[in-house]
């Protein structure tokens, strides 16, 4: 049975999902060759390489070096990676101020990866002072860049009241960008709304249709809580109405294939 709250049926964490470091396609010896003559995009191609055990073996010191030289020069993404192995501990010692200091310089560069986990950072207070109103600053960066994390983050802070003022209908207005780019928790969270009618009419349809669409992209007790929201919903709907959302079910599966 689902909780009468707005968040929720997945618990809302404000943390940003950190990156992977990028795959590179390019032979390992001719980064190399290109690295060793100072090219900031081959470093971070390499230390990628490095991080992924792609042509060369997998070895996360190696792949911070590289990141480091090309974030030296100003790469966006390798400051927005190397801050990803400073806040996880690979290939360097853990340190959340270190790797906030580097999502802090990717994300005024615009990089919005950087932007949403610096915003969970002053959410959060790890490597910096807790702020939620800044973070839910950067966070609207980042959302504004179309970024799915930032914007189910953003909408999350909007319900929760935390760094913003609560707003139910902007809560939905982000969790629905985030949500219709495929982000699980934003389906469910979009779901709870529109089952107890906080920032948009009560509708089942429409909560059957996102617990359904988040529900397919969970495990586990999460897909269990889905399931029986799912069915819930499923309850209230006439024989019309359920075949009509699994139609737009159907429909959204077939436009996201094609992406």
């Amino acid at each position: 049975m689902v909780r009468r709250t707005f968040l929720p049926v997945l618990p809302v964490v404000l943390l940003a999902v950190l990156a992977a470091l990028c795959s590179c396609s390019n032979d390992a010896r001719t980064l190399r060759s290109r690295a060793g003559k100072g090219d900031p995009s081959a470093q971070y191609e390499l230390g990628a390489a490095y991080a992924n055990g792609q042509g060369v073996a997998r070895d996360y010191a190696e792949a911070a070096k590289w990141l480091r030289l090309a974030a030296g020069q100003g790469h966006s993404e390798a400051r927005f990676n190397l801050g990803v192995a400073y806040h996880n501990g690979l290939g360097v010692p853990q340190d959340y101020a270190e790797a906030v200091k580097w999502f802090r310089s990717a994300a005024e560069q615009g990089h919005p990866g950087a932007q949403n986990n610096l915003g969970a950072a002053y959410f959060n207070g790890r490597g910096i002072p807790r702020d939620p109103a800044e973070g839910a600053r950067w966070y609207r960066r980042a959302a504004e860049r179309g970024h799915p994390g930032a914007q189910f983050n953003l909408g999350a802070a909007y319900a929760n009241g935390e760094g913003v003022a609560r707003d139910y209908a902007d809560a939905v207005t982000w969790l629905r960008k985030a949500a219709e780019q495929g982000h699980p928790d934003a389906q469910a969270n979009l779901g709870i709304a529109y089952q107890n009618g906080r920032g948009v009419p009560r509708d089942p349809l429409q909560a059957y249709y996102w617990f359904s669409l988040a529900a397919e992209q969970s495990a586990g007790k999460a897909r269990d809580q889905l399931a029986g929201a799912k069915d819930g919903a499923a309850r209230t709907l006439s024989p019309e109405q359920l075949l009509e959302a699994k139609r737009m079910i159907g429909e959204w599966k077939a436009k996201h294939s094609r992406k």
